[in-house]
């Protein structure tokens, strides 16, 4: 195994292969030492996640003929299976697709017509991510404890006070976000870049909107938080 910031011995899974993006991207992967791997129908898609470890999976948000909205339901369904990265590479350009696929859990939204050479940048980044924050390296400590509140990243789980909350894939990311960094202020944009991997244009109201439902499901009296704090006029902050 090499050093965590590096992209050798990584696997990715490809499902949904109508793209083309495996023929646009294998040179490109062999090349940074990546292996790709091809599910060719949901009966394959299983079993290779169960029996092989995959670092980052890449689908479409739409499946053959079933519309787009099944292919949310796959996110769904992968990101309560797996917390690997995963990124949406689809001809679907429609801005509710988008939102509701990284909604869904997925970590990046691409378009087929992209630069393969972004596309494999944008793999590249996500594997560092996951390298340096699903516990790859030596060094990781996948539980992180402030005071009654417990998030285990290996089982992406989220206790207070010994009782199990249950987050939404976008919430988890933030309060993980925040909690892996205890004390910290991060900035709406922060927030919003550090989740979305997207530029930051007026997204205060977005962010703002999900610090309300974490705290409401994390905090005795989310209007006078114990964990997750504002910092008036710079952002948020756990601990």
């Amino acid at each position: 195994m090499t050093e965590s910031g590096d992209i050798m011995e990584k696997r990715i899974l490809v499902y949904n292969n109508q793209t083309g993006i495996v023929e646009k991207m294998a040179v490109l992967c062999r090349g940074e030492g990546l292996t790709v791997l091809i599910a060719a129908n949901a009966e394959q898609l299983y079993p290779i996640l169960e029996d092989v470890e995959v670092h980052l999976i890449l689908v479409d948000v739409e499946l053959n003929e079933k519309g787009w909205d099944k292919g949310i339901e796959l996110i769904l369904s992968l990101r309560r299976k797996s917390p690997v990265p995963l990124i949406v590479v689809s001809a679907q350009t429609a801005e509710t697709a988008k939102i509701m696929a990284l909604e869904a859990g997925a970590d990046d939204y691409v378009t087929v017509d992209c630069n393969p050479l972004v596309l494999l940048a944008r793999i590249k980044s996500q594997l560092r991510r996951y390298t340096q924050m699903a516990g790859m390296g030596d060094n990781i400590d996948r539980i992180y404890k402030v005071g009654g509140l417990v998030v285990d990243d290996m089982r992406r789980s989220v206790m207070v006070d010994g009782r199990m909350v249950r987050l939404t894939p976008v919430e988890y990311k933030i309060l993980r976000l925040l909690v892996g960094q205890k004390g910290r202020v991060f900035s709406n944009s922060q927030i919003y870049e550090n989740i979305w991997n997207m530029r930051a244009i007026g997204v205060d109201n977005t962010i703002a909107v999900h610090i309300c439902h974490i705290r409401e499901k994390i905090e005795e009296n989310p209007k006078q938080p114990q964990y997750l704090k504002g910092v008036w006029g710079n952002g948020y902050k756990v601990g």
